[in-house]
């Protein structure tokens, strides 16, 4: 596929006022989050759920790609439709979670590394086959009194660029996922701590991906925020507006204007101040790239909350929460999202 058709890509998945939806929880995490919904953690409440989330009516107004993991990407909705197909009618970009998690940084306690390299390209090959149209990798950056090593930060950012490589020789644009935690146990930095850990994490990346030959127009940005940690002396505790300023300064320092689009992930925010922070950025630009959200939890929770009561009885419902989530989040794309 030729670089114009990954900027095609890249930019739709950016289009005005649209965002991503991630759909790839791994087969562990779903489990946690059915258990803690009651429901039971099969396979077939796995593809039901998934179709409930992709085939919310209109959700591609809002919603520009969705994120799927292996399971679902090879699924068919209950009336037997592939769900790439039901994606692809709906307007709705599909995408596809291609690493493996994060292992022990051997060397480096605390640290953590990204494995899924080997046999990438023909897994992405498969994909691309199946319907995928951009793939994606997360790289996990713990801040703690001793970490992260330099060591992790090069080691992760040095796969994130082998991968986006990887992705784009396969014709599939690649959204690079470095996520610094602010929900781990040990998240107790400030604004200041996260601020420079971000920054070294993406003047890493991007270091990486130029010397890796990876050609930024047709690659996108999943990226956190700049918050200070979840358990963080209430005095390190920062407003809104903060986040929103320092987050901004952040990526006009270190990302690239040539990046067709950079999509925030919603980590350990609730739903509201995921929505109330990327408003924020987007009343702060114009920026040099769109900058939306690529949301999991803070645009499923509610709708799983409403469909875990009555599987049959509640879909429709459970599609309204989802789409009105989309909407919010569409708004705050705009600079335009009104606090409830």
């Amino acid at each position: 596929m030729s670089i114009e058709n990954l900027e095609q890509i890249a930019q739709a998945m950016v289009a005005t006022g649209k965002g991503i939806i991630a759909v790839d929880e791994s087969t562990g995490t779903i489990k946690k989050r059915f258990e803690a919904a009651g429901v039971e953690n099969t396979e077939e409440n796995r593809r039901a759920y998934r179709e409930l989330l992709l085939t919310t009516p209109n959700l591609g107004e809002h919603i520009s790609g969705a994120i799927l993991f292996d399971e679902t990407i090879r699924q068919k909705t209950k009336d037997g439709v592939p769900l790439v197909e039901a994606m692809k009618k709906a307007g709705i970009i599909p995408g596809i979670k291609v690493d493996k998690g994060p292992v022990p940084l051997a060397g480096f306690p605390g640290d953590v590394v990204t494995e899924g390299l080997d046999g990438l390209r023909d897994r992405l090959k498969e994909y691309a086959q199946l319907g995928a149209q951009f793939a994606k990798w997360r790289a996990v950056i713990k801040i703690t009194e001793d970490n992260p090593s330099s060591t992790a930060i090069e080691a992760n950012m040095h796969a994130l660029a082998r991968y986006a490589a990887l992705c784009q020789e396969a014709g599939l644009v690649p959204m690079v996922e470095p996520e610094v935690l602010m929900d781990d146990a040990e998240s107790k930095h400030d604004i200041d701590v996260s601020y420079e850990v971000h920054e070294a994490v993406l003047r890493s990346l991007f270091n990486a991906l130029y010397e890796q030959n990876v050609m930024l127009e047709g690659t996108i940005l999943k990226v956190s925020m700049v918050i200070p940690g979840k358990y963080a002396p209430k005095d390190a505790q920062v407003g809104p507006e903060d986040v929103a300023e320092a987050t901004v300064r952040v990526l006009k320092s270190c990302v690239p204007a040539t990046l067709p689009g950079i999509v925030f992930l919603s980590g350990g925010q609730s739903d509201e101040q995921a929505t109330e922070h990327l408003n924020l950025i987007n009343q702060m630009g114009p920026h040099p790239w769109p900058v939306s959200f690529s949301y999991g939890r803070a645009l499923v929770a509610e709708a799983l909350k409403i469909w875990s009561k009555d599987q049959q009885k509640n879909w429709a419902e459970a599609q309204k929460a989802v789409y009105a989530r989309a909407q919010e989040n569409g708004a705050a794309a705009l600079g335009q999202w009104k606090k409830r």
